[in-house]
């Protein structure tokens, strides 16, 4: 018989693909003797056979969730529904992989008119009970009955407001059962049935629906954004309930055995006195730091700070920790790797190194490479005059600025419109994730630092001030008041994440500054990474900040990018619209100082370091007007009078204009189809490399130039251009004597060139892949077009698994990437290979690069620290790969 259902004694933490990350967490606690109230766990399993049966539960299941609720009554001397001695227990999801929010929970599940009697009986506390029953009627009534939670709140404010009290906790047993009342009759008039009361009927409705918000559109939404596969399913853990709402020796909070923001080993965390634990993220009332713990109840918090010190080393990881005491009385209802800024996750990983607990090759994997962004990114200028209307919690690190806007749909539309927004809430739910997602930052007027907004947010990254409230916001108006100060939607607020500020409009920003930790990790990511970190760069600005992040040379210098500034792009004009071969010379003599400063600066600036100069690469007609600009701006002067010579001048460019333009530029005439047909452009440019090179040499620098050739089909078309390119070298070390080291390479970014890879390696000796191009002429596909149009079609069909200009398609482009550099090195074994595109910059596609032997990866310059920490994860992971394939030989 198939077994659906294990009690928590029965599993460990290795089981959490079966048992969820929750319930393998609950059991592994229950297995080392942590204080973890007795339950069970329906597994992933029964929910993917409950998907696949069309939301029917499989036979046997429920007689075994039967059977160990009888357990659990034996256990613990109460019963499941009885009048007298109630067994009452929570419904919680909990998948294999962390899904903070995304999934339904369900508390006081057993409770109905009559048990809630006995509670009341059994406790000696009227109120107690009606409070409990109040809680699970509402949940049970939004998680498993589909009634909007606002009704419910709506309900209860009311209430409060009629009994002239502010937080939930003061109201009386005969206010509990008049909100209990009004909460039957909006279910009963909402879905058309009563609240249910019988517990079992209860108990299967909410594994029901634990199950069936896996695929929720929030639980979705979530896993498209996490790249969490859809077919991992949820376990449902079904705990027995303890009670923090039992008076003032008891109570709820959340913690973390490090200070998720700041990295900082200490106890991190908030708690209420008389409360369940939804009371501490939901914002009602604003918790109590975990430190006044140790006065309201000293006892508990000294074994709570040793109960965090056994799970920190457990674990060997931070840990997220949730926690209830009933009359005195610890328990712990759950442990996970907790989520953590980036600042956090590097010091983190960096002092368990130090601790003894990791070793580096497992700090490389504590720290998401994409995260590294955030460190990198604006901080607000101490020295700035700032209009600070409102202070709150500092949720998540970090500062933005955008237009407040109180509605995640809006954000997000607004977003997808070019538009950079704040979301403002009074509170956020899961139902806002993709306002969150959309948004530069969050701002809440209720919550604490455990509150939903702050763990979404510190999450993501994104700076969130959470409890600020002093800001009152009116959701139905779109502003938001702070005394006399109104912020209406669409006007710019600032948010500082670090120090919890509220800011009128745009703040001035200051580059970041790195942590010790971030430079310690870094370096050990170099000591263990084989595969080499540059930049793409195309000033002296950027390579030096390139060089400051740790890049070892410039993979890519796109030399059309030093033809569009002001001073240079009347020249290039002038020399495309050349009559004459002299007139056309004339202007390219003029360009080449300026071409040979560009040189000298870069080569400067990345001394001792080698620099992979692109020759020309796009079309011409990109350096000249729009023709329907031109065409327009021709006929407003001929109707309004024009000069007949600036009428004639414009009328030249449109022809020049026309006659380049082509029906598909980016198959047309650039690349070295363009030096070929215009090789006095190339001669100029490289003449200009070895002018600086032997200007630099003269100077005591070492200067290592790569020239390369870019688009190239055939090692005919190489051999052309690298003749041209040995003349000129030669030309230069006749005129200065001096003696310059260069070599010569191409990219690889069209098909046909990997396929003869081989016969153009006898001549290149590098190779520089485009996968930009080569992903756009392998797929067939536009970039431009297929972004706009239907690729995101491709991706929520799944056709694709990613998009391919962002992931590197390693099935087809990938393909043609091994056999390039498979047939290259077969005939230049020495042969240097890179990659430029993108995707030197994305983690997956570094891991790719590792695995089929490049030499380096190029990037943008603020992700050459993301390639380090990729890089080196990549030799982490593939060698833990190969023990494990070389173990099972």
């Amino acid at each position: 018989m198939v077994k659906y259902v294990y009690l928590f004694e029965e599993g460990n933490a290795a089981m959490k693909d079966l048992l969820g990350g929750k319930g393998a967490n609950l059991a592994e606690m229950t297995n080392i003797g942590l204080p973890v109230p007795p339950g069970f766990i329906v597994t992933t399993d029964t929910c993917n056979e409950f998907s696949a049966a069309g939301h029917q539960f499989p036979f046997g299941m429920e007689d075994q969730v039967r059977e160990n609720i009888a357990i659990l009554e034996r256990r613990l001397g109460r019963v499941f529904g009885h009048e007298d001695n109630p067994l009452l227990v929570s419904v919680r999801s909990g998948a294999p992989v962390s899904m903070p929010g995304m999934m339904d929970t369900v508390l006081n599940l057993g409770l109905n008119d009559r048990t809630m009697e006995g509670l009341a009986r059994s406790t000696g506390d009227e109120r107690f009970a009606l409070d409990c029953y109040r809680r699970f009627i509402h949940m049970f009534g939004d998680v498993v009955m589909g009634v909007e939670h606002y009704h419910f709140e709506s309900i209860l404010q009311t209430q409060k407001d009629r009994s002239r009290v502010r937080f939930d906790n003061e109201l009386t047993a005969a206010d509990w059962a008049e909100v209990i009342n009004r909460y039957k009759t909006l279910i009963q008039d909402e879905t058309g049935r009563s609240f249910p009361q019988e517990p079992f009927e209860q108990l299967f409705m909410a594994i029901y629906a634990v199950f069936n918000s896996w695929n929720n559109d929030r639980a979705i939404t979530y896993r498209k954004i996490n790249k969490i596969s859809d077919t991992l399913g949820t376990a449902v853990n079904v705990q027995t309930m303890v009670f923090g709402n039992m008076g003032n020796d008891s109570g709820s909070g959340v913690a973390f055995t490090r200070n998720p923001s700041t990295g900082e080993h200490k106890v991190y965390g908030e708690y209420l006195i008389n409360a369940q634990g939804e009371d501490v993220v939901a914002g009602t009332r604003t918790p109590l730091p975990i430190d006044a713990l140790a006065k309201d109840l000293p006892a508990v918090y000294e074994e709570f700070t040793r109960v965090c010190r056994l799970l920190d080393q457990h674990y060997r990881n931070m840990q997220d920790i949730e926690f209830t005491i009933e009359r005195g009385k610890l328990y712990i209802l759950q442990t996970r790797n907790g989520k953590r800024t980036v600042n956090a996750a590097v010091r983190i990983a960096v002092e368990m190194v130090e601790e003894g607990l990791i070793t580096r090759e497992e700090a490389m994997l504590r720290v998401e490479p994409e995260q590294l962004d955030h460190l990198l990114h604006k901080r607000i200028d101490p020295n700035a005059k700032l209009d600070v209307i409102a202070t709150g919690l500092p949720a998540s690190p970090g500062s933005a600025s955008g237009e407040a806007v109180f509605d995640a749909d809006l954000a997000e539309k607004l977003a997808n419109e070019g538009q950079k927004v704040l979301l403002v809430r009074t509170e956020t739910t899961p139902d806002d994730i993709h306002g969150i997602v959309a948004a530069q930052g969050v701002l809440t007027s209720r919550g604490g630092m455990t509150s939903h907004a702050a763990v979404v947010a510190r999450g993501m990254g994104k700076p969130c001030v959470c409890g600020a409230e002093s800001v009152k916001i009116d959701l139905e108006a779109r502003l938001l008041r702070v005394g006399d100060i109104t912020v209406r939607q669409g006007e710019t607020i600032s948010i500082d994440g670090t120090t919890g500020r509220v800011i009128l409009g745009e703040v001035p920003m200051l580059d970041p500054e790195l942590s010790p930790a971030f430079l310690q990790l870094l370096d050990w990511a170099d000591d263990l990474r084989t595969l080499g970190v540059r930049a793409n760069a195309d000033t002296p600005e950027d390579t030096a900040k390139a060089r400051s992040f740790g890049a070892e040379g410039i993979g890519l210098c796109r030399t059309e990018h030093m033809f569009m500034g002001q001073n240079r792009l009347p020249v290039v004009q002038r020399m495309i619209l050349a009559e004459t071969p002299e007139d056309k010379l004339e202007a390219l003599a003029e360009l080449l100082p300026m071409q040979q400063a560009d040189f000298y600066g870069i080569f400067k600036a990345m001394e001792g370091l080698p620099v992979c100069i692109r020759l020309l690469d796009p079309p011409l007609h990109e350096f000249l007007p729009n023709a329907e600009e031109l065409a327009v701006e021709i006929t407003r002067l001929k109707l309004t009078g024009g000069a007949k010579a600036e009428i004639q001048a414009k009328e030249d460019i449109l022809r020049k204009v026309r006659s380049l333009s082509e029906f598909n530029p980016m198959l047309g005439l650039r690349g070295c189809r363009l030096g070929i047909t215009f090789i006095d452009v190339y001669r100029m440019q490289v003449r200009a490399i070895f002018n600086a090179t032997s200007e630099l040499i003269r100077e005591g620098c070492s200067v290592i130039p790569e020239v390369e050739i870019p688009l190239v089909i055939d090692v005919k078309e190489f051999d052309y251009l690298k003749e041209m390119i040995d003349d000129v070298a030669r030309e230069v070390r006749t005129e200065t004597g001096v003696e310059a080291p260069y070599t010569v390479g191409t990219m690889i970014e069209l098909p046909r060139a990997a396929l003869l890879a081989g016969e153009i390696a006898a001549s290149a000796e590098f190779f520089s892949f485009g996968t930009n191009d080569l992903t756009q002429t392998t797929l067939g596909f536009s970039r431009d077009d297929a972004e706009g149009k239907f690729l995101h079609h491709y991706l929520n069909l799944k056709l694709l698994p990613d998009n391919p200009f962002v992931v590197l398609d390693r099935k087809g482009v990938g393909k043609l990437i091994e056999m390039g550099i498979e047939s290259g090195r077969a005939t230049r074994p020495d042969l240097l290979v890179g990659i430029c595109g993108e995707h030197g910059g994305e983690p997956s596609s570094i891991e790719f690069c590792h695995q089929v032997g490049m030499n380096y990866v190029s990037c943008s310059p603020y992700r050459v620290p993301i390639a380090r920490l990729a890089a080196a994860q990549a030799r982490v992971i593939n060698d833990r790969l190969v023990k494990k394939d070389y173990g099972t030989k």
